[in-house]
């Protein structure tokens, strides 16, 4: 039953959250959670080790909260690095003091020290998820983020008899901060991970004699919802069900058109909400995550495994597998993904910008740099716009607050700064990337169109976009380098799907749009945490507005120091 979420019956949530650890709301609009970081022995893989927890779970405790309420995250740093953590997809209006990036909206909880999380859920509802936002500790430091509708307000789809949380992963047998450490010292890659895993667990596929395995409880004829969480650091995952067809209701917390789909597709930050109708013949069901990677570029490519298993069926029945799908399986990919749409109702419009005040195009791609001291003579660096990314040793959000200068320029191009056949061979020629702390300045309430280009500077592949602050909508994608002449006569403008992570398609494009209306600085970055530790990053910077209301709030109290 671990990781079991509650459904809206209080009575059905107390049974489960009894048999599970999962926190009940109360009736006040406050919710307050005591985090504890610490090192824990975790057996999840063939043995013990000490990870990086919050409270001693892996995954972390989910936060349960209701559309307008309050969260306040108490988190105490007992572990041996420093910390920050992230509220991933909530927008955190005007108050990006609680968004959590390392050294662009705060400086890091240093061991020993406390900091408090203190923010409001304003007009979202769905499933979102929290973790780690420095080094690469999120792999074990994350978990679940429930925001349930208003009290009397349903959802726009049948009422599930109960919700699970369904968290994918990735598992290292190594220390994870020392694995990367090294690895940045050679030049190289990290390793690839050990295993897969789905909340915590790789399933008895996995070649070892201790098989931790999720199981998921269910009665026939009734239906389900599972909110899936993709929280692998480098992987976009598949995700299906043996028997079972999935029908997808929400993505990133925003409500889509219903369809029915064999399997999913959830990048690194994605989450996707289905429900699942327990209609096949009473036994036990594989659920499976994988790789998905259509590029000449090594993946962990080992199958994680839970089991989705009908009430009274004995353990001892062997589960059915699901047909697994290639690991370049691009035709259902494109397919899985024209399917997601808004669902654009009355009470759930699709405001799509229409208007464009600023056009931009980012460039995004991997390269080289010298590095004498490295192994091969060379380092791996990413870049946006031809400049790599440096963090200062203040946050950003802190200099723009308090008008410190020297810290950051705001002139980050809405264009490359060197162009060629973005997608084509690649350039033989080194482009001059430079390392630098630029930021995008936009006014407030702008409209803002970006398109996101893969680039063949290294090689070319699919990179998932975060930006935090903000959903945008995805208005369109497209294989190939983007054609402003031709390629917004296919935009979707009335129904897009709105998400705040989203992959650029492998040698394609992106564009999404938004309103600036959030002001604060908000960073933008591939979630394949090995590019994000390579540079491939920025952040907006959006001016406060005229009044009061539309400005940054003033720091809290207990803002850790640098």
């Amino acid at each position: 039953m671990e990781g079991r979420s509650c459904s809206f019956s209080r009575f059905l949530c107390y049974v489960l959250c009894l048999a599970a650890f999962c926190v009940i709301p109360s009736e006040s609009a406050v919710k307050r959670y005591q985090f504890n970081v610490q090192l824990k022995n975790v057996s999840r893989i063939c043995h013990a080790k000490p990870i990086v927890t919050v409270n001693g779970r892996f995954p972390g405790p989910t936060i349960y909260a209701r559309e307008g309420d309050r969260v306040i995250v108490n988190v105490t740093n007992y572990a041996q690095y420093n910390l920050t953590l992230h509220w991933h997809g909530v927008k955190q209006f005007r108050n990006g003091w609680a968004d959590g990036p390392a050294y662009i909206t705060q400086c890091p909880i240093l061991t020993g020290r406390s900091y408090v999380y203190d923010f409001n859920v304003t007009e979202q509802r769905g499933t979102l998820w929290w973790h780690a936002h420095i080094f690469w500790l999120r792999a074990t430091v994350h978990g679940a983020i429930v925001i349930l509708p208003k009290k009397g307000v349903p959802y726009p789809f049948p009422q599930p008899a109960a919700e699970f949380n369904i968290v994918l992963g990735e598992w290292w047998h190594k220390d994870i901060e020392a694995m990367e450490n090294q690895a940045n010292q050679l030049g190289i890659p990290p390793n690839l991970s050990d295993a897969h895993t789905i909340n915590g667990k790789p399933g008895p596929l996995f070649p070892c004699s201790e098989k931790h395995t999720y199981t998921m409880e269910v009665e026939s004829n009734k239906t389900y919802m599972l909110r899936i969480i993709n929280a692998a650091l480098n992987d976009d995952l598949f995700f299906n069900i043996a028997g079972h067809n999935m029908t997808v209701v929400e993505i990133d917390a925003a409500y889509c058109k219903p369809f029915t789909t064999r399997a999913l597709l959830l990048t690194p930050g994605q989450t996707t909400n289905v429900l699942v109708h327990a209609a096949q013949a009473p036994g036990r069901y594989f659920m499976a995550a994988k790789p998905f990677q259509d590029a000449a570029i090594p993946v962990d490519n080992r199958t994680a495994t839970g089991i989705l298993q009908y009430k009274g069926v004995p353990t001892t029945i062997t589960p059915i597998m699901p047909p697994l799908l290639a690991k370049n399986d691009t035709n259902f990919v494109k397919s899985f993904n024209d399917g997601l749409r808004s669902l654009n109702s009355a009470q759930y419009p699709a405001i799509v910008p229409l208007h464009i005040d600023r056009d931009l195009l980012f460039t995004v791609g991997l390269g080289k740099d010298p590095c004498p001291s490295c192994v091969n003579g060379t380092r791996f660096s990413g870049s946006i716009n031809n400049i790599t990314m440096s963090r200062p040793t203040v946050a950003l959000l802190q200099a723009h607050y308090y008008k410190m200068g020297g810290v950051f320029k705001t002139d980050f191009p809405d264009r490359p700064t060197s162009t060629f056949n973005f997608t084509g061979a690649p350039p033989a020629a080194n482009l001059g990337t430079k390392v630098d702390t630029r930021l995008s300045w936009i006014p407030f309430n702008s409209t803002v169109q970006l398109v996101l280009q893969d680039t063949n500077l290294l090689g070319v592949e699919s990179h998932p976009f975060h930006l935090h602050g903000y959903n945008y909508y995805v208005v369109g994608s497209g294989v190939g380098n983007f054609d402003p002449n031709k390629d917004p006569a296919n935009f979707n403008l009335v129904d897009p799907p709105e998400r705040n992570t989203i992959a650029i398609p492998t040698a394609g494009w992106t564009a999404i749009r938004f309103r600036a209306n959030n002001p604060g600085v908000w960073f933008m970055h591939c979630h394949f945490e090995v590019h994000t530790s390579w540079g491939l990053t920025m952040a907006f910077l959006v001016e406060n507005g005229n009044r009061p209301e539309d400005s940054v709030v003033p720091p809290p109290k207990d803002l850790p120091p640098c």
